[in-house]
């Protein structure tokens, strides 16, 4: 008996207090196919309720919502839910917003402006867990990281390799384009990559860049 693989959809939360973009955001990911959305919900602490009872694979959370922010939402939900990649939508482009969410947690940050195929392939990456900075905003955030001051930090916080690798990272490429560049297995990528989460107190991608970047521990990437 033979049959043909499937791929699962990629489960989606989307918490916005606007209903009409709520319904323009799963119109949007239904006609596109591939995502199913799980939950809809129009404030922060439902979003984090409804994460740790669905465990949807990404929440897409809009900043200004009624109970708690976007913000506090993604850092509840990395506890309540921490299989859930969460992206902030919002329309707020001011650099530090974009950093505290994602210092909270958020795997990436996109504008609401932003057009449907930059929402779709920023689901996908994050998905993969491939970004380290994803969305419009990016440029600004690596700008804001080169105009400030790095906090000293120990020499030996991290071995060269780990250096090498978290470089990477910063810049975007996924484990399996680590490997390839340095001649290592993905496995040994994954295994550094949990020791330098551990050495950094971060517990993503997105949020080790930044500590490195801030902390002087690697160039900021290049923004292009």
């Amino acid at each position: 008996m033979t049959g043909s693989a499937t791929t699962e959809p990629i489960t989606i939360l989307i918490a916005d207090d606007h209903t009409m973009f709520r319904q323009g955001l799963r119109e949007i990911l239904e006609r596109k196919g591939g995502f199913r959305v799980v939950a809809e919900v129009s404030d922060g602490i439902a979003a984090v309720a409804q994460a740790g009872e669905r465990r949807p694979d990404i929440a897409l959370l809009d900043i200004s919502m009624p109970g708690i922010t976007g913000i506090e939402a993604a850092r509840q939900i990395a506890v309540a839910s921490p299989t859930t990649r969460t992206i902030v939508l919002t329309m707020h482009r001011d650099e530090r917003t974009v950093l505290e969410a994602l210092r909270a947690g958020a795997n990436a940050y996109l504008l609401k402006d932003a057009d449907s195929a930059e929402l779709i392939e920023a689901i996908r990456v994050v998905h993969r867990g491939e970004a380290a900075l994803a969305g419009s905003a990016a440029a600004r955030v690596l700008d804001m990281l080169r105009r400030g001051e790095h906090t000293p930090v120990a020499a030996d916080l991290l071995t060269p390799r780990e250096r090498d690798i978290l470089a990477l990272v910063a810049q975007g490429d996924d484990n399996r384009a680590i490997a390839l560049k340095l001649s290592l297995s993905e496995k040994t990528v994954g295994n550094r990559l949990i020791e330098v989460f551990q050495k950094l107190g971060v517990s993503n991608r997105t949020q080790a860049a930044i500590v490195a970047v801030q902390r002087g521990l690697v160039p900021p990437p290049q923004v292009v």
